[in-house]
């Protein structure tokens, strides 16, 4: 090879690097287009809700629309095969709730992704504790203690009301009957509005509900509510214990809402979601809006919302082998 051929190649060679920086120079920096949250869930559940409030937040934030698109049906699974089959751009997020990581609990043999490695945790955006509420009459005892008596003297007698078998409901109330050993009577609705009526009316003895579901009622003195599954209490019901104050310690049932990508999104798209993720959290009007809804800003991302993810549906599905839950 002669030297000016030599040196033609090692001149081309040297340009490679500067090409490439080139190239990454002239990629329009993310986000250079609108952005679309998809939800599993008609719209106005607390899900779409959720998704509503931090679009608007993150449209400010970005400089770009975001827009929510609602996919209801197989109890979000196609909104969550939609998401997982996207590209891994940041442009395709999914509004995921608690009912995502049940998912391999109830329908792993019909999906075609997986509930949790398939995406790219982000953050949690809010939180709704669960509460137990009786109604006026069905049971006398006005604490968890009292409640807990009345049903251990009559097992299997007492009932509780979840809007469906292997609803978040369904499991909260399942979780909590074992840690005690108690028994119950489960009857299964198709929707949580029938289940806060027949306790009101003493139709049914209780529900465990997520609080935004029942607060309301609850305020207004149609229900009871007896402790709330969450570390601490709720600064929208102070004077409820939570159920480690009321003696049974370890139950924690939050419903959470959270924020997901396809799995191979860039980190950097990730860390600048997380980024406005946090600053949506620490917004007082995002405070308020979600405490009348009945939540709470929640703030825990990428690798601990993971691994939260990852206990819950291990957990879910062991519970659905033990109660032999299957989907309907």
């Amino acid at each position: 090879m002669t030297t000016l051929r030599l040196s033609h190649r090692l001149a081309a060679a040297a340009l490679l690097p500067l090409a490439a920086a080139s190239t990454w120079a002239q990629a329009p920096a993310w986000p250079a287009k609108p952005l679309r949250i998809v939800v599993g869930f008609s719209a106005g559940g607390p899900t779409d809700v959720v998704a509503r409030i931090f679009a608007e937040h993150a449209s400010r934030a970005l400089g770009q629309p975001v827009i929510v698109e609602n996919k209801p049906g197989a109890n979000s699974i196609l909104a969550a095969e939609a998401v997982a089959s996207a590209p891994a751009d940041g442009y395709t997020l999914l509004l995921a709730a608690t009912n995502h990581t049940m998912i391999p609990a109830l329908y792993s043999a019909r999906v075609k992704f997986d509930a949790v490695r398939s995406f790219a945790p982000v953050c949690t955006l809010a939180a709704s504790p669960t509460v137990l509420v009786t109604g006026p009459a069905a049971i006398t005892g006005k604490t968890l203690n009292a409640f807990m008596q009345q049903v251990r003297e009559a097992p299997g007698k007492r009932s509780y009301g979840t809007p469906g078998t292997g609803s978040s409901g369904h499991f909260a109330s399942e979780q909590f009957l074992r840690m005690t050993g108690l028994s119950m009577n489960h009857i299964p609705y198709k929707g949580a509005a029938q289940v806060v009526t027949d306790v009101m009316g003493g139709q049914l003895d209780s529900s465990f509900a997520t609080l935004g579901s029942v607060l309301p009622q609850v305020q207004a003195g149609k229900l009871t509510a007896l402790a709330v599954a969450s570390p601490r209490r709720s600064a929208l019901l102070p004077g409820v214990p939570t159920f480690a104050e009321a003696g049974v310690k370890g139950y924690s049932a939050d419903a959470w809402y959270g924020l997901l990508a396809p799995a191979g999104t860039p980190t950097a798209v990730l860390q600048a979601l997380e980024k406005v993720a946090g600053q949506f959290a620490e917004q007082p009007a995002t405070v308020a809006k979600l405490q009348g809804l009945g939540m709470e800003p929640q703030h825990s991302c990428r690798d601990a919302f993971g691994a939260d993810m990852d206990r819950d549906a291990k957990a879910y599905s062991r519970l659905a082998r033990e109660l032999d839950l299957k989907a309907e």
